[in-house]
């Protein structure tokens, strides 16, 4: 194992965790017949979140996937960036052998040529001498280290000019249960017995455990609960696991030097959207973001999970205007045409965030309009498009608006950078 900074006991269990269970546990042979989605590191999302669809597709982009654990974002964004014929690199740092073994083996079954894997801590990043990076992906590793904020300081300092960072933690409400369950398993199966044996005493117990158990309750855990021995051991036997609500989780940011273009999905943190009543909507917009990000945080109660894209403070840049007949939107994941199917009667699209579905509100003519945007067309193209089903360009103009400003806040819909 390659030397790294942070050496208490818990971390040095850490570390013998992700040797024996490296998580998520991932079969190389899957490559081909998947590609793994989720946010952070999608390449659309960075083009928009973190460079405002303003970066030309044209210009390298170098990505340092900061504990790429078994390789799931860096997979993802590499094999993105060769379909999309994007020039740069994507370097994966993991301090796990085993774990990085395997990220490898995928990269190898998909043939991806512009991945590279160095074996270390991000911890001590510096002492790898990799350079600078346009975009790191830290997901789902800040909240196991002895000091998050000297580990992200590290990595912000490993940030070139004008790059950004998509940045994943837990949170705590979503994870009712959990903790309760890791206390419990603290004391049955101490983090100084082996991983082997622990891994039995949690197994045991999750085949005894009470009806009453909060995590029996909580429905936010399947890719744990059936990701085999690495995602039980992840859930239940981490030794170290804090959660950050989402205001400590933006302090955390903030004592680092950055700020978020975006809370992923921004709509996820509006609580007016699943609080129809006119007088407590009327109260939510006039608070500050970050107070309504906190309302919806505690009344969801399904959060298990934050993820942002950040930038140094300062540098944000301004998304390009969608609204230009020059600009071309571009949906995320799902085809146009699916999504417009998704739409139901009232002309509403159920949209689930985790657990809670909630019924967004879109204009009547975006059941037409979605299935027409395929990353190449203007928004000039679809005016013209629209106009010819009877849609004058001011009634356009006004559909648009709603139509891309709504999905854009779920995620769904983003803008293509220029080539």
């Amino acid at each position: 194992m390659t030397e790294h900074t942070s050496s208490d006991t818990r971390d040095t269990e850490l570390a013998a965790q992700y040797e024996a269970y490296p998580y998520p546990e991932r079969n190389p042979q899957d490559e081909a017949r998947r590609l793994l989605i989720g946010s952070p590191s999608h390449l659309r999302e960075i083009d928009y979140w973190v460079f405002g669809a303003k970066r030309p597709r044209s210009q390298p982009l170098r990505a340092l996937i900061a504990g790429c654990g078994t390789g799931d974002g860096a997979i993802m964004l590499a094999t993105q960036m060769a379909r999309a014929g994007r020039p740069g690199e994507v370097v994966c740092v993991d301090r796990s052998r085993h774990a990085l073994s395997i990220a490898q083996a995928r990269a190898t079954m998909r043939g991806l040529t512009t991945i590279r894997f160095v074996e270390g801590s991000l911890t001590d990043l510096g002492a790898l001498d990799l350079g600078l990076f346009d975009y790191i992906d830290c997901c789902g590793v800040l909240h196991h280290l002895p000091d998050p904020d000297a580990a992200l300081a590290g990595l912000v300092a490993a940030l070139a000019p004008g790059g950004g960072m998509g940045v994943m933690v837990y949170a705590p409400y979503g994870r009712t249960g959990v903790y309760m369950m890791q206390d419990a398993l603290e004391q049955l199966a101490p983090f100084d017995e082996k991983p082997a044996t622990r891994l039995d005493i949690a197994k045991r117990v999750m085949r005894h455990l009470p009806a009453t158990a909060w995590l029996r309750q909580n429905g936010n855990f399947g890719d744990h609960l059936s990701g085999g021995d690495a995602g039980l051991y992840d859930l239940l036997l981490n030794p170290r696991d804090r959660a950050y609500t989402v205001g400590a989780f933006l302090d955390l940011l903030d004592r680092a030097g950055l700020e978020s273009t975006c809370l992923m999905e921004p709509a996820r943190y509006d609580p007016a959207l699943f609080l129809p009543d006119p007088k407590l909507r009327a109260r939510i917009t006039q608070l500050p973001a970050r107070e309504q990000a906190t309302i919806a945080e505690s009344l969801a109660g399904n959060m298990a999970t934050h993820v942002a894209y950040v930038v140094r403070k300062g540098t944000s840049v301004t998304p390009a205007d969608a609204c230009s007949f020059d600009a071309v939107p571009v949906m995320r994941e799902i085809p146009g045409i699916e999504l417009a199917k998704q739409m139901r009667p009232d002309h509403t699209l159920p949209f689930a965030f985790g657990t809670l579905v909630v019924p967004v509100p879109l204009p009547p003519q975006a059941r037409g309009l979605l299935p027409l945007i395929d990353g190449e067309r203007t928004v000039g193209e679809l005016a013209a498009i629209l106009a010819t089903r009877g849609v004058p360009e001011n009634k356009f103009h006004a559909v648009w608006q709603e139509t891309f400003y709504t999905l854009e806040r779920l995620n769904r819909v983003l803008l293509q950078p220029p080539a």
